[in-house]
């Protein structure tokens, strides 16, 4: 190349002392493996954990289910309200993620079965107060805050006699690895369940991220998918 054929006549010709792009840093090849989670009959020893013949085992299998099927962050899970389940369509909306940013998930045909039990069951009997729209109550009847939903999740993990380290991003990192095993692209996985897109700028993307990545999930319910 010219530019090649220039330096190094001049390094020759003592007119360039020194390579000045010595120092340059090189671009790192972008990280493409996903983190390891739980094995799935690990995954499932912990969602039968919680005991769903009391309505609040039902609300912890419902949080779990939903912490693994979408990879939410424990501050997701917990800004979560009624409204940005949308079952006919089967999916759920994150609000304000990680960057202050939206997305758009698909939720398997399994967590939503327990949120809709959650829903009918227990939600009910925890509300006091009435417009509270937080779609997860603690047992005083008021949103969980993070930190107190994070310990509650490792607690959880440690009484399944799970040893490996971490707690909602346990079930985040399951998430991915599953998804990835079942054929979802990784760069969709990436990009919209880990939270690394935004639905107001890349929508297009975001509607045929969200069709690929139910092909991996049960069969949709019938009737219209209609999110304004």
């Amino acid at each position: 190349m010219p530019s090649t054929f220039v330096r190094q006549f001049s390094r020759k010709s003592n007119d360039l002392l020194a390579n000045p792009a010595t120092d340059l840093d090189l671009p790192r090849k972008e990280q493409r493996r996903l983190p390891k989670g739980l094995s799935k009959d690990v995954l499932a020893h912990l969602m039968n954990v919680p005991d769903v013949r009391d309505p609040l085992g039902i609300r912890d299998r419902a949080m779990l289910e939903t912490l693994y099927a979408t990879g939410a962050r424990r501050s997701e899970l917990t800004n979560l309200d009624l409204s940005d389940l949308d079952p006919s369509c089967q999916t759920l909306l994150i609000r304000k993620g990680k960057g202050d940013k939206d997305r758009l998930l698909p939720i398997g045909k399994t967590a939503l079965h327990w949120l809709q039990e959650h829903l009918e069951s227990t939600r009910p009997k925890l509300l006091l107060e009435v417009g509270a729209q937080a779609l997860f109550l603690s047992g005083y009847g008021e949103r969980f805050s993070p930190g107190s939903f994070g310990n509650w999740v490792a607690k959880t993990i440690k009484t399944a006699g799970i040893t490996k380290p971490g707690s909602c991003h346990l079930l985040r990192h399951s998430c991915a690895t599953h998804m990835h095993e079942n054929g979802a692209d990784i760069r969709v996985i990436q990009q919209l369940l880990l939270g690394h897109a935004r639905l107001d700028t890349t929508s297009i993307y975001t509607a045929v991220a969200i069709t690929r990545l139910k092909k991996r999930l049960p069969t949709n319910p019938p009737g219209g998918c209609n999110r304004d």
